[in-house]
């Protein structure tokens, strides 16, 4: 997080989003010779209203208190949503902080007497989509999804998650974005970095998107996955947040040959972990399923 770190993050947004608006997006011809991806700096003063001078400032770090006014005026420009617009008022806004106390994520007791009576996939994740308890119908849907895995990490590195999901391009831009997002302007805290650093060093289509600045809330949703036993799941998605950190659910409509296929799964998922308990030691300690 290298332009965070340099304290220059509106400059690095206005880059990145204005190398994504081509000219023809924004109205103007496309021109010869044009050695940048995107808009030209003095495209982007112009039709905002602003002098190119203003804005190379804005870019480079020189003048981080632009009025609400200017940064509407990019936002048009730069052709971005409403979280978008929002991000980017929010980073001019920004103010130094106090370090922040970086508590470790706790799970509460009572969430996980709510994972052991969900009957349908659920979990609960932290921030930075650390996977920090989750019950057997998660981790039947998939093994990733048990505790201590990142489910970003796993979904860049591990080469079955692109063949689980549907789409595994929309969802790692979805991910991504939504890191970004929870990141904000809590670019210091130690699990960010380190996850960051890690995904920067080892997965070019992190690298790519990252670089592009996309912000996007990451709630709810429906997801198509390709289980390898039951197969194709059409599945719902909620995130409720508790505490300091998310619960999160997936389920089925009811009756849908999705249902009946996750109904298949539980029941495969429960005659597995039967058959391992009656196949431990006489004196193995843990309880046998009747």
């Amino acid at each position: 997080m290298k332009d965070e770190e340099s304290g220059n993050r509106l400059g690095s947004y206005l880059r990145a989003r204005r190398e994504l608006v081509s000219p023809a997006q924004a109205g103007l011809p496309p021109g010869g010779n044009r050695r940048v991806p995107g808009l030209r700096r003095e495209e982007v003063a112009l039709l905002a209203g602003i002098s190119p001078d203003y804005y190379l400032r804005l870019e480079r770090g020189r003048d981080k208190n632009p009025s609400p006014q200017v940064l509407e005026s990019l936002a048009r420009v730069l052709q971005l949503d409403d979280i978008e617009r929002t991000y980017l008022l929010g980073l001019a806004a920004a103010h130094p902080r106090a370090p922040r106390r970086n508590r470790p994520e706790h799970v509460p007791a009572r969430m996980h007497e709510l994972l052991a009576h969900l009957q349908i996939p659920a979990f609960v994740e932290g921030r930075a989509f650390d996977v920090l308890a989750s019950n057997p119908m998660a981790v039947a849907l998939s093994p990733r999804l048990q505790p201590g895995q990142n489910r970003l990490r796993s979904l860049l590195l591990d080469p079955e998650e692109q063949t689980f999901h549907q789409d595994w391009a929309k969802a790692t831009a979805a991910f991504i974005a939504a890191l970004r997002s929870t990141i904000g302007d809590d670019t210091d805290n130690p699990r960010f970095v380190e996850l960051v650093g890690e995904l920067a060093l080892s997965s070019q289509r992190f690298r790519t998107l990252w670089a592009r600045h996309d912000v996007r809330s990451f709630d709810g949703g429906t997801t198509t996955v390709h289980h390898p036993v039951v197969g194709e799941l059409r599945l719902h998605r909620d995130k409720l947040p508790i505490d300091d950190v998310i619960l999160v659910v997936y389920y089925p409509d009811k009756d849908s040959d999705s249902d009946e296929k996750l109904r298949l799964l539980a029941a495969l998922s429960h005659t597995e972990s039967a058959g391992t308990a009656h196949d431990r030691p006489a004196d193995d300690p843990r309880p046998k399923t009747p």
